[in-house]
C-alpha cells in the first residue's frame, strides 16, 4: 500500500480525506517528524513494523520538515505506510507535530517519536496502560541507549537552584547529588511516578492533554518545546506519568558537537526560564549559564557557542 503524499505548507489548509473521521476505540496516531533523517529513519519503521501497535489500530504518520536526503524516500517506500506531509520548509519540531494533529481526529491519543528511537517489544502497550489514567496527560518511557545502558530522561523543572548546580558542579555530578536538572537517582527509573518533565524524543500524548492543552508553541524551534508543552499539561491539572515497565531505545547524538544546536538550545533554555520568572531571577539564570560555559569553553565548540548564545541573549 502505497503512503499517502500530502504536500502542505503549515498551517494545514487542505483536507484529508477520512483523516478526521470519528476514530475506533483505542486508536493511536504516530507522529514522526524529520529532518536529513533517512540514515536512522529505517530503523525506527522496521521497530514500529515488528513493535508498533496492531497494523489496524495505529495511524503512521511521517512530517517531513524539507529534508535534503532520502527521508522522503524512505518513509514512502518502507512496508510500515506512512503517511507522509511535506511541510516544504524547516518549520521546526513543534510545528511540525502541530502540521500532524491538525489532521487526525481530537478523541485519538498521539505517540510522538524522535527518528532516531527503536521501539522494543510491549514499549506502546506498556505507554497506553499508563496513559489510560482518568488524569494522565503524557507518559513516558525508560530510555536505555543502544548498547542497553540507562538514559537519565527525567527532568526537574528549570530554576534558579538547578541552573546553578549544573554550572557550578557540571550536570553529571549534580544530577548525582541531586540538585540538578537531571534525575540520576536510580530508583525513580524503577517505578510508577508523576514527574515533572522528561526528554521529549518520545512522548504519548492523551487526547485529553490534547483538547486541554492545544497546540504546541512554535515559538521554540527546537529545544524546550517538550518543557513548554509538558509544563502546560501540568498546569491543566493532569500529570505527567513516567511508565516503569515501557522501554525504549533512544540512539540519540551529542548537541555539543553542533554549535549552531548548542547555541539554540541556550537560548530556549533561557527564553523558557523568561516565560516563567521575573527579569530579575532570569538575568541569575542567565548568569550561571554564562558562567558554567565560560568554564567549560576549553572542552570544545559546542560550549564556546553556548557561552555566545547566552551572553548575546
Amino acid at each position: 500500500m502505497a503512503a499517502d503524499v500530502l504536500v502542505k505548507s503549515h498551517p494545514a489548509t487542505e483536507s484529508i480525506v477520512g483523516s478526521l473521521a470519528q476514530p475506533s476505540q483505542n486508536y493511536l496516531a504516530i507522529v514522526i517528524v524529520t529532518y536529513n533523517s533517512g540514515e536512522v529513519l529505517p530503523g525506527l519503521l522496521d521497530s514500529i513494523q515488528l513493535f508498533g501497535s496492531a497494523p489496524r489500530s495505529a495511524e503512521v504518520i511521517v512530517v517531513d520538515n524539507d529534508s535534503q536526503d532520502d527521508s522522503v524516500v524512505v518513509a514512502l517506500t518502507h512496508p510500515v505506510a506512512p503517511r507522509l506531509i511535506r511541510m516544504g520548509r524547516n518549520a521546526g519540531y513543534a510545528a511540525g507535530i502541530n502540521a500532524a494533529t491538525e489532521t487526525i481526529h481530537a478523541d485519538t491519543d498521539i505517540l510522538v517519536l524522535n527518528p532516531d528511537i527503536r521501539l522494543l517489544r510491549d514499549t506502546v502497550e506498556a505507554l497506553r496502560r499508563r496513559l489510560s489514567g482518568p488524569f494522565v496527560g503524557v507518559a513516558v518511557p525508560r530510555i536505555i541507549d543502544d548498547e542497553g545502558r540507562l538514559s537519565h530522561s527525567l527532568r526537574r523543572e528549570p530554576s534558579l537552584l538547578n541552573g546553578w548546580a549544573d554550572a557550578l558542579l557540571g550536570s553529571t555530578l549534580a544530577a548525582r547529588l541531586g540538585v540538578g536538572e537531571i534525575v540520576a537517582d536510580a530508583a525513580a527509573y524503577h517505578r510508577d511516578s508523576r514527574i515533572e518533565w522528561a526528554t521529549g524524543a518520545i512522548l504519548a500524548v492523551s487526547a485529553r492533554a490534547r483538547a486541554r492543552v492545544g497546540a504546541w508553541d512554535e515559538s521554540f524551534f527546537l529545544y524546550s518545546e517538550e518543557v513548554d508543552y509538558l509544563e502546560r499539561v501540568r498546569r491543566s491539572g493532569l500529570a505527567v506519568a513516567f511508565a516503569a515497565e515501557a522501554t525504549a531505545t533512544h540512539i540519540g547524538g551529542e548537541y555539543h558537537d553542533n554549535t549552531f544546536l548548542s547555541a539554540l538550545m541556550t537560548t530556549n533554555r533561557i527564553r523558557y526560564f523568561r516565560r516563567h520568572h521575573g527579569r530579575v531571577a532570569t538575568a541569575f539564570y542567565r548568569l550561571g549559564i554564562i558562567v558554567g560555559e565560560t568554564m567549560r569553553a576549553m572542552l570544545g565548540p559546542g560550549h564556546r557557542a553556548a557561552l555566545r548564545a547566552a551572553m548575546t541573549f
